[in-house]
């Protein structure tokens, strides 16, 4: 015999207006979620990114260093009426000078003609380039430019770099110390008490936070005379010697 169901005893279930609201809010957590998820790893890899640069410059930083703390105060010899000067120039996005620290020799091969320059590469970012060649016995080799297949790229991808150069102070040139961001050799007679390179490049994947890296590098051989190079006859080497300026 079959049980008539009554109206007051009710049906367990859910109404579709519940199931429609229960789904909804179950979508805003997920929502949620997945957001939080992926802002995590989103910062994760930007964190990533960033110390990867980070890591990379300060690497090159510690090559540039050395190459720079090892400058030598070389003379050129010109074929003009002007008489010889020293071998730095030093610009704000550029740097030319002479070393007895080879970057890219792996043994010591005697003085380097280094060039540092910046290339601008717009959207995809620039690059630090050197140039190195042999410093060799013969007039006005420091006013050639850099042959092209010789550069070598330092550090891609960075937005700028700027070199800056430290005067000391001299009463009788009426000269105040400070950081100038050109350094002409042959008007200042002398080379910079330091050299101050600062690399700007992209933090991580966002276009408009940068991250700027410096590096201080004291010009030692300012404290020496020129380094001049002897006459000798053809095929013969060069005597180079560094005399230490009297007190």
């Amino acid at each position: 015999m079959l049980k008539q169901v009554r109206p007051d005893m009710g049906i367990s279930g859910f109404t579709l207006l519940e199931m429609v609201v229960t789904l909804t809010i179950l979508g805003f957590i997920l929502l949620i979620i997945f957001g939080a998820f992926r802002l995590g790893t989103s910062a994760w890899e930007k964190g990533e990114s960033s110390r990867e640069e980070y890591q990379k410059v300060r690497a090159v930083s510690q090559l540039v260093s050395r190459q720079l703390k090892s400058i030598v105060p070389y003379k050129v010899k010109t074929e003009k009426a002007e008489s010889d000067y020293l071998a730095f120039e030093g610009r704000a996005r550029s740097l030319k000078f002479v070393s007895a620290l080879s970057m890219r020799a792996k043994q010591p091969e005697g003085f380097v003609y280094a060039i540092y320059e910046f290339r601008d590469g717009g959207n995809q970012g620039g690059s630090l380039v050197v140039y190195e060649q042999r410093v060799l016995i013969r007039k006005n080799f420091f006013e050639e430019g850099p042959k092209e297949e010789s550069g070598v790229p330092l550090i891609e991808g960075i937005s700028d770099i700027q070199f800056e150069y430290y005067r000391e102070e001299d009463p009788l040139k009426n000269r105040q110390e400070g950081w100038v961001e050109e350094w002409n050799a042959k008007e200042e007679k002398e080379l910079p008490r330091a050299v101050r390179m600062t690399v700007t490049y992209r933090n991580g994947q966002s276009e408009q936070e940068e991250t700027s890296v410096p590096l201080l590098v004291s010009v030692s051989a300012n404290r020496f005379e020129d380094i001049k190079a002897l006459t000798v006859p053809t095929g013969g080497p060069g005597v180079l010697t560094p005399r230490r300026r009297g007190n």
